[in-house]
């Protein structure tokens, strides 16, 4: 009874934080999107997407980019599920911080500012479904 319990309870820790992380940070949700969406911030965060994200995510953000890791599924940008929050803080925050399952999407904070996270989130707003 005492090993059922131990190995239970990492597990039921393990599916929780499996549950969170698909459902979005609460204190990434809270995060204001300091970039007005206009059209010059669109075409900005265009740009760093293909630089920095058409290769996993391809180049219309659907998830079918040519070099995303073996065995990964880079998630469609532009459909209206988003696995990981919706809000523009919780897409901030995986583009700075990374994500998936084993943090197959590495973050992008050393090699983006911020402004230009704020202008792919904007970006990706252009994009997904209305």
């Amino acid at each position: 009874m005492r090993r059922a319990l131990l190995f239970a309870i990492p597990v039921c820790v393990l599916a929780l934080a499996a549950v969170g992380a698909a459902q979005g940070s609460p204190e990434a949700a809270k995060m204001k999107n300091p970039v007005a969406s206009s059209a010059e911030s669109v075409a900005a965060g265009k740009a760093t997407f293909t630089k920095n994200c058409r290769f996993c995510h391809g180049a219309d953000a659907k998830g079918n980019g040519p070099m995303a890791p073996k065995d990964t599924h880079p998630s469609d940008l532009t459909d209206a599920k988003w696995d990981r929050g919706s809000s523009d803080g919780e897409i901030f925050a995986v583009i700075r911080d990374g994500a998936g399952p084993k943090f197959d999407m590495k973050g992008y904070k050393s090699k983006m500012t911020e402004t230009e996270m704020w202008n792919v989130v904007n970006y990706l707003r252009s994009v997904g479904t209305k």
